[in-house]
């Protein structure tokens, strides 16, 4: 992100000062249990708490039941849940893991005496600290849990799998003009070659991948996947062959104990192949389906589901053509690869046929002494020294790379990957003095829970996108397009791929999905990027209008940078998440936040209004010592309507930031003074 970007320059990161809330846990997790069924429930109920801006810290006796790897899974998940970050205390459990992971006897010796010296050592008898507030959760009521469709806070019981989905059907449906609607029992035939055939339906399951997240780094739930695949395959199931199966662990020391567990067979039998150990599946590095799949769900207009051990499925991310993602731990990523839809009842119906008839979850769901005894034998303390030790080497391939030398990066005008990027051309010495924004014209108009997924661009690059078009252009065949993320560094491609999120609803443009707008005030519909170098030429400032949560998810830079180079001067939106919100300050974007229960609807706004600033060089001049409601001037239809407005600068460091026109600036400007 682009804190950590100013960082790695010296620059010191601001934000106010943090509530810090407590999560109090007691009790122990019941049998069969996961890590993953504990995570979705903590992230639902922090998100309903709002911890947005604040520390979550989790304490109490229940901490000692959970392993580091069950604690890292919770702690990871911070960003979906709101939180700045999620910790726990230094404990017994966190010495015993540094030393089995190879670290030496000095440096965990030192571990322990400073933290007992500070006073940050956690025992049962440790007093509670005071915190802004306290949540408490009995971990014995946490149940077998999924999260989906969209959101990672949406849990629901992995009983309740089948109704969810049924819930949302509709609602995820593509609308199809002047076509026959289809029903949830629209059945597409689909028999690839080699295998037995079936039928892909709304409800499918096409993608089940056990994908490179802390999840995957966490032994319990792996070998409790590599169980259930045994079990499974010894019944005599296999996955359905309409799925698309992978398996990325999040270390190669996983790969060591799978197969020392005697677990990886089993694992590649059902087709979860090892497919690499970087981020696969959740960031929508799934690769293509099926052609008969995709046409299946393009004739029939089906909602297919994803299933993954991820910690995101916003709209859009996992893969275009699926509309229902849900998150789960990788045992269950393994049965409903197995059963081959979403859309079932696990209590009481089968996974599928097996030898001796039909197989039950419960039937192949492993015990939790199953888990731990094979965790003992199968992890071992040399599979962390040898990975870890040759981590910086590479195989032969890397070792053979030529490396450039010298101080400076050597762009190369033809690469598609990385280019020299825009963001100090005409800058001078001194910032230009700010001044309000006027005759602003709105790109998109938005609704809640807008995330960095849909600003910023991720996953696979559409042939008939801006993005698409530019690589074409460029000499690029479409199966050389790779993705967003593996493209990052080249500007062209990711300002094209900005708000382009097949599933972003532009209510500028109603009935569409996709990176869709109007250009104003004539009103021609276009992609997003088109009508910005369009706007770019008139020289039209450009805002965007939102809901709450504006920004959530992962901290990617992309979402501030995208906008900025698409001319975005403003955002008004009803909440943020913190480090979007900082995000936006540190590339020279203006956040703004409506007034407590005003909202887009409330105040009358379509997005085809003239927009306004007014007072802002006063306010920023003045450090905010009048206050920070700046009044945001709407112009439409021959009336003004006057928007009071919370400004979000929020620290003395983003007044400077915002001055120079982003922390990029300031760092350069810093560095050359």
């Amino acid at each position: 992100g682009i804190e950590a970007e100013a960082a790695m320059l010296g620059q010191p990161m601001s934000m106010l000062i943090p509530q810090v809330l407590g999560m109090r846990l007691h009790g122990k997790l019941r049998e069969g249990m996961t890590a993953t069924d504990l995570v979705l429930t903590v992230t639902e109920i922090l998100r309903k708490k709002g911890v947005v801006g604040k520390f979550v810290e989790f304490f109490g006796p229940g901490i000692a039941a959970l392993s580091l790897a069950d604690r890292a899974t919770i702690a990871n998940m911070a960003p979906e849940y709101g939180a700045t970050c999620g910790i726990f205390p230094i404990d017994a459990e966190t010495l015993r893991y540094l030393k089995f992971s190879g670290r030496s006897a000095d440096q965990v010796a030192l571990v322990e005496a400073y933290a007992r010296e500070q006073g940050l050592f956690h025992e049962a008898s440790t007093a509670e600290a005071e915190y802004s507030d306290v949540v408490d959760l009995d971990l014995a009521s946490v149940e077998p849990s999924v999260a989906g469709p969209k959101r990672p806070q949406d849990r629901v019981s992995l009983y309740g799998a089948k109704k969810s989905f049924e819930d949302n059907v509709a609602s995820l449906t593509k609308p199809k003009k002047a076509e026959k609607k289809l029903t949830s029992k629209t059945n597409i035939g689909f028999a690839p070659a080699g295998n037995a055939g079936g039928e892909v339906k709304n409800g499918s399951v096409v993608i089940a991948a056990i994908t490179s997240c802390t999840n995957t780094s966490n032994p319990s739930v792996l070998v409790a996947a590599g169980l259930v695949a045994k079990k499974a395959v010894e019944k005599g199931l296999s996955t359905k062959p309409w799925v698309k199966t992978s398996l990325a662990p999040g270390s190669k020391v996983v790969t060591e104990y799978l197969a020392e567990a005697g677990l990886t067979p089993y694992l590649d039998k059902l087709k979860f192949n090892t497919v690499g150990y970087g981020c696969t599946t959740c960031i929508g590095n799934s690769g293509p389906l099926p052609p008969a799949v995709t046409n299946a769900i393009e004739d029939g207009n089906l909602v297919v589901a994803s299933v993954l051990s991820g910690n995101r499925n916003f709209e859009g991310r996992v893969h275009p053509e699926v509309r229902a993602n849900y998150l789960m731990s990788p045992p269950l990523v393994v049965a409903f690869a197995l059963a081959g839809r979403i859309d079932l009842d696990l209590e009481n119906e089968p996974l599928g046929q097996g030898t001796d008839g039909p197989v039950f979850l419960k039937d192949i769901w492993p015990t939790t002494k199953e888990v731990a005894d094979l965790m003992n034998k199968a992890v071992k303390p040399e599979m962390f020294t040898k990975s870890y030790g040759v981590v910086f080497e590479g195989d032969e391939r890397w070792q053979k790379l030529s490396v450039p030398t010298g101080d400076t990066y050597v762009f190369e005008d033809h690469s598609t990957y990385i280019k020299h990027p825009p963001y100090f051309a005409g800058m001078a010495k001194t910032p230009v003095a700010v001044g309000d924004i006027k005759k602003a014209r709105a790109l998109a108009v938005l609704g809640d829970s807008i995330t960095t997924d849909h600003i910023s661009p991720a996953g696979s690059i559409k042939k008939d996108g801006p993005a698409g078009k530019y690589l074409v252009e460029n000499g690029v065949d479409a199966k050389d397009f790779n993705s967003y993320g593996a493209r990052r560094g080249n500007h062209e491609v990711m300002v094209r791929g900005t708000f382009a999120n097949v599933r972003l609803k532009n209510l500028l443009a109603p009935g569409t999905e996709g990176g869709v707008t109007r250009h104003l005030p004539d009103g021609a519909p276009m992609s997003i990027f088109d009508a910005s170098e369009i706007y770019a030429k008139e020289g039209v400032p450009l805002c965007v209008l939102a809901g709450k949560e504006y920004g959530s998810g992962s901290s990617r830079d992309w979402a501030a940078k995208g906008p900025m180079l698409l001319g975005i001067r403003f955002v008004i939106a009803e909440s943020y998440e913190r480090i979007h919100r900082s995000n936006l300050v540190g590339m020279g974007i203006l956040p703004l936040q409506f007034a407590a229960g005003e909202t887009v609807a409330s105040l009358g706004l379509t997005g085809e209004e003239v927009f306004e600033t007014v007072g802002l060089p006063q306010m920023l001049s003045s450090g905010f010592a009048n206050g920070k409601t700046l009044v945001v001037r709407a112009n439409g239809n021959g009336a003004t309507k006057e928007i009071k407005a919370l400004v979000r600068i929020d620290t003395p460091q983003e007044v400077a930031y915002y001055q120079h026109g982003g922390i990029l600036h300031y760092v350069l400007r810093s560095l050359a003074a």
